[in-house]
């Protein structure tokens, strides 16, 4: 029955694969509901996940209809075009950052036309950057203090037992992400060709006039953009403001009015009401915009992709315990390749850690293994189907950025691996120090 149970999971993804953007969480409800005839038991759908989302989303779709993401992009373009021969570098840090700062990695699909662009223009295989940009977006949500993902593990961290001090949590994952993205930009950049002079596939796209060169464009900025996105950057010192008052730890409270979760949800509508306020904002706008699509379309993905995965890893977890137990035991750093295989199948990073932290708890996994491990759940790159990667290889017209025929011999999986493990191995160096 497992063996059954699991091709159903696998057919799922890979119908989705083919269907595409929402397609992918329409084929994760097909999925289950054969699943449900076969009479497995259905496994928790994560509100709390996808309803940060959805507030996030929201507050950053208000934001870029004030102008506030223009304006992010526009200083994005500015910083690439100064330092276009560093944009394999450059690039994953400013999507890392953008990632950190609106607590999802949809907000990177914004720079991906400019990263392509600035990279055809000098001459650099657009799915170089592409590839670590996309990357860093995923990996930088484990060190987001609005992330559901990050918002989740804190939680279940928070004892005395695991975390001295919430503020922990961050001082292990910022350094550890950061310097594994920074490390794998480099490692891709030395190790693989990134001039587009050597491949005859562009050269020929390029003679036939298929390929588009639009050079830097003058954007009109909206009134208010500064604005926009000084509310979006206060309402995201609120809630780790928020989240460490909120922390038992720290004692400051002893009945907290309500969660983190909570907290998130109240402060990105407000701040999205404020935006819209201050800004003259059409609420109508907000609903056509890209980025709440993109946003919404994530959430459905996420509901069925996630609760399939989510139904398959809990009928199963005696199984997974019992096989896995005594390997994580005698070998702690597989559990970092636990959460890595089902990343992929549950296609979200909160929703990896909800269904996986409390089995590696239960297991006994020290802090330390815990904490450094969380980065893991960064897989989503293993199967090309996530709306930021898709995006990566529509925005490439050299065809670089491309889904080969063996579904995972894409360029964004040496980059993700690359970072992954040292987000990883750094997670466990800075963790052996800081707890």
């Amino acid at each position: 029955m497992l063996a059954v149970e699991f091709i159903i999971v696998l057919l799922a993804i890979f119908l989705g694969a083919r269907l595409g953007s929402i397609g992918i969480g329409f084929a994760g409800g097909l999925g289950f509901l054969m699943l449900a005839i076969l009479g497995v038991k259905p496994g928790t759908i994560h509100y709390d996940v996808i309803s940060i989302i959805m507030a996030v989303i929201a507050a950053i779709s208000a934001m870029q209809i004030a102008g506030g993401l223009d304006y992010l992009i526009d200083q994005t373009e500015k910083l690439l075009r100064k330092n276009p021969k560093y944009i394999t570098i450059l690039a994953p840090i400013v999507t890392y950052f953008l990632t950190l700062f609106a607590g999802t990695g949809n907000i990177s699909l914004a720079t991906l036309p400019v990263i392509a662009e600035v990279a055809k223009e000098n001459g650099i295989k657009p799915c170089r950057p592409l590839s670590t940009a996309v990357v860093a977006a995923q990996i930088g949500i484990t060190a987001s203090p609005i992330s559901a993902a990050v918002v989740y593990i804190a939680s279940v961290m928070e004892n005395p037992a695991m975390v001295s001090k919430p503020i922990s949590l961050l001082a292990i994952l910022l350094p550890a992400t950061f310097l594994a993205i920074l490390l794998m930009s480099f490692i891709i950049s030395w190790c693989f060709d990134s001039k587009l002079a050597n491949d005859r596939i562009y050269q020929q796209r390029l003679a036939a006039g298929l390929i588009e060169l639009r050079g830097c464009q003058s954007k009109k900025i909206k009134a208010g953009p500064k604005k926009s996105v000084l509310f979006f950057l206060l309402g995201v010192i609120c809630v780790v403001i928020y989240a460490m008052i909120n922390s038992p730890s720290l004692g400051l409270i002893e009945t907290p009015l309500m969660n983190t979760t909570n907290a998130i949800l109240i402060i990105m509508l407000s701040v999205a009401t404020f935006i819209t306020l201050s800004c003259h904002v059409k609420t109508d706008a907000i609903l056509n915009s890209s980025t709440f699509k993109a946003g919404m379309s994530a959430c459905i993905c996420i509901l069925g992709v996630a609760w399939l995965g989510d139904t398959f890893v809990q009928t199963n977890m005696e199984w997974i315990k019992a096989t896995a137990g005594q390997l994580i035991h005698d070998h702690s750093w597989m559990l970092a390749v636990i959460f890595f295989i089902c990343s992929a199948l549950l296609y979200s990073q909160a929703a990896t850690a909800k269904a996986l932290m409390p089995m590696a708890l239960a297991l006994n996994v020290s802090r330390l293994t815990a904490i450094a491990s969380f980065a893991a759940v960064s897989g989503l790159f293993v199967l090309p189907t996530y709306p930021t990667l898709v995006a990566a290889v529509q925005m490439d017209d050299t065809r670089k950025t491309r889904i080969c025929r063996f579904v995972f011999n894409h360029p964004f999986f040496i980059p993700g691996t690359i970072g992954v493990c040292l987000s990883v191995l750094f997670g466990f160096l800075f963790g052996s120090i800081i707890l």
